[in-house]
């Protein structure tokens, strides 16, 4: 029977899904260019480790599929996404590093983390457990936001802190924390309580730093008739 708890599953589904796919710009460069130039993997292979403990969780703890579905979908396209990184790597030392963190982080540490709580735990005590790694392993993944606003902060522009990805965590983070909330599961709850708390925290600084102000050193050049390049230069880099 369709529910509102259903309703915000599948809203959630869909916000995951484009939080998931934001990503896509950057690696249609990188293919573009066949080269991954300054991008780095981390954050993709940290992804993937989320997706997967996600997936578990949702497919041992009853009444969840609406977790493991947009999860499994998020685990099937940050693997595209590591696929062209290692098939596009500008150096053979950052493809072998890629491969052996995407060997370890995604394929060996899984296997045996999953076996053992499907050996070892059971009932409530399993999904208790496979929660606590699902929080800890989504809050390391909001290492990015965090560096991004910095970011923002030290050079009061909003350049390195695209909106819509900021938007998209905002919106995500909310539908999912009522989710949680009635459901009554924490551990959704937790770190996607963080993430709305982030993203409306983005938001802010995306309208306080929208017109960057510029330095009163450079408003005294001015003022006498010199001129200055940027000290910062346009990036086109996406995150």
């Amino acid at each position: 029977m369709f529910s509102i708890i259903t309703l915000f599953g599948i809203l959630g589904n869909i916000t995951t899904g484009l939080v998931y796919l934001s990503p896509a710009k950057t690696f249609w460069r990188i293919a573009r260019n066949r080269s991954t130039e300054e991008f780095e993997s981390i954050p993709y292979i940290c992804k993937l480790l989320n997706a997967y403990q996600w997936v578990y969780y949702g497919i041992i703890k009853p009444n969840s599929v609406l977790v493991a579905t947009i999860n499994g979908f998020g685990a099937v396209v940050e693997l595209v996404f590591i696929v062209i990184f290692l098939m596009f790597a500008s150096t053979q030392k950052i493809r072998v590093r890629t491969a052996i963190l995407f060997g370890v982080l995604d394929l060996v540490f899984p296997a045996v983390s999953f076996l053992l709580m499907q050996l070892i735990l059971h009932g409530q005590l399993r999904i208790d457990i496979s929660g606590m790694f699902c929080v800890v392993f989504s809050m390391i993944t909001y290492g990015s936001p965090l560096s991004a606003m910095k970011t923002v902060v030290a050079t009061k522009s909003v350049e390195y802190m695209p909106f819509l990805l900021s938007f998209f965590l905002f919106i995500n983070g909310g539908v999912w924390t009522v989710y949680a909330f009635l459901t009554e599961d924490y551990f959704v709850g937790i770190p996607n309580g963080t993430g709305f708390l982030l993203g409306t925290a983005q938001l802010i600084l995306y309208v306080t730093y929208m017109k960057p102000k510029p330095s009163e050193k450079i408003s005294e050049s001015l003022e006498d008739g010199s001129k200055h390049e940027p000290l910062i230069p346009p990036s086109n880099l996406v995150s």
